[in-house]
């Protein structure tokens, strides 16, 4: 009699904890439906067979921006934010075989976004203009996204202050643009230089000045977050 007690005993602590494992399980569960994760992608644009623009120093610009995203995603992951990259190497998002890679390079990025499901995106490019002259980083959200129009002022003016004071560019809208188009969450192109301008050129190619554009870029992001949290509360 006694040994079927315990027999008994033994079995209903047994399921006691599978329930209260269950249960645990389940409340960590909801308790990260609640407060979500935070996750941003950073696409470094270009990629494999696409160089991007040529800089007039020969530069090219799909490895300026995989460099800056790379800093971009150490100094944001620091902050306990979640990052995922469209890509981590010099290879585009194809296969060789195709017939039109850079559409499939382009439907790739935005699949792996759609999968993602971050807060926002944030693509890094490097621009250029047939007149030398031209300087300034600058950027360009989708014209029907406000939430999209809000990230990218954000980012502009954090590029202003961390940059350079003297750019006067604003965040612009445009409609053109592929990844912006297609994106679910909002998405902003950080051009963060001009190649096409000498002494932007030569400051695009040096690791320093890589890190304080990944720096000032992530100086908005941040911004961005804390300002989202708010308005929650």
């Amino acid at each position: 009699m006694k040994r079927r007690i315990e027999v008994i005993m033994a079995v209903v602590l047994l399921l006691g904890a599978c329930f209260f494992a269950r249960e645990g399980a389940r409340m960590v569960e909801n308790s990260k439906a609640q407060t979500g994760e935070v996750c941003v992608v950073i696409d470094a644009g270009h990629g494999g067979d696409d160089p991007g623009k040529i800089g007039v120093n020969k530069a090219k610009e799909k490895e300026i921006n995989l460099e800056i995203a790379k800093k971009l995603k150490n100094i944001l992951e620091k902050e306990q934010i979640k990052v995922v990259m469209t890509r981590t190497d010099d290879a585009g998002l194809y296969q060789q075989s195709s017939s039109n890679k850079k559409v499939e390079d382009m439907r790739k990025r935005v699949e792996i976004v759609s999968e993602a499901k971050p807060v926002f995106t944030v693509s890094i490019h490097q621009n250029s203009y047939p007149q030398e002259s031209v300087k300034g980083a600058q950027v360009f959200y989708y014209g029907q996204s406000q939430e999209g129009k809000k990230l990218a002022e954000t980012l502009q003016k954090a590029l202003v202050e961390h940059l350079d004071p003297q750019n006067h560019r604003q965040a612009k809208a445009n409609e053109s643009y592929y990844l912006l188009k297609k994106t679910d969450s909002p998405t902003v192109i950080v051009e963060c230089g001009f190649l096409s301008n000498y002494q932007e050129a030569q400051m695009l190619v040096k690791k320093e000045y890589q890190e304080k554009v990944a720096q000032a870029v992530a100086a908005g992001i941040l911004e961005c977050l804390q300002s989202g949290q708010k308005s929650k509360i």
